[in-house]
């Protein structure tokens, strides 16, 4: 069964969740908006978009330090109260949003902050691809070809688009929902940085034939 974007809307409208998760559902339902609704419950979904508009002003900062130093993340994510900031399930949580963040390497927390710039810049790359391969696409084919690709750049550069490293099975956004569902607070990932040791050095190349001729004439 086919869906259209009214009922991404209709679904959005139903259960307050982001276009994207909708469109999700509906791909994972058969286009059924009753048991996509049911989906996005399941998932925990539906019960964080309801809770996305409280103040989440509570929570705490964590580091993970990786690879003897080679890698450093701190990661600052708020919940509603301390209560919640000071509990187990929350520390676990924060300990491994840090972990996901030294492992794959996200540039953004949401889809919402990637840069217009960037995403206009990745899309115009895509199309000179599409456009300079040997057998010419309708216009239709390359600009479905462009969004599987933007899909993708998501899921590699976004943190709540990519694969839990501890649970590949599910998302960092999936994750984050059960979170939300079990503490029955708002959780949000406020912000990180990571650091890897002599990222952006450039680094002296040594040619061995050289320093021994250098000795040698030394």
């Amino acid at each position: 069964m086919a869906f259209s974007l009214s009922d991404i809307q209709v679904l959005r409208e139903r259960t307050g969740v982001g276009m994207m998760d909708c469109k999700k559902a509906l791909e994972a339902t058969n286009g059924d908006i009753e048991k996509a609704v049911e989906y996005l419950r399941e998932k925990g979904i539906a019960t964080a978009a309801k809770k996305a508009s409280r103040i989440a002003a509570e929570g705490i900062v964590d580091s993970y330090i990786h690879m003897g130093g080679k890698i450093g993340v701190l990661v600052e994510v708020n919940c509603e109260t301390d209560f919640v900031a000071r509990s187990d399930k929350f520390k676990e949580f924060v300990h491994d949003i840090a972990l996901q963040i030294a492992a794959a390497k996200p540039e953004y927390v949401s889809i919402e902050d990637v840069p217009a710039d960037v995403l206009e810049k990745e899309r115009k790359i895509l199309r000179e691809q599409a456009l300079n391969e040997p057998k010419p696409k309708p216009e239709a084919v390359i600009e479905k070809m462009i969004d599987g690709k933007i899909k993708k750049f998501y899921e590699e550069n976004v943190l709540l688009e990519q694969k839990f490293v501890k649970n590949p099975d599910i998302t960092v956004r999936e994750l984050l929902a059960t979170v939300i569902s079990a503490t029955g607070e708002k959780i949000s990932i406020r912000r990180f940085v990571r650091y890897e040791m002599g990222e952006g050095l450039e680094k002296k190349k040594s040619n061995l034939a050289e320093e021994i001729q250098q000795m040698t004439q030394g």
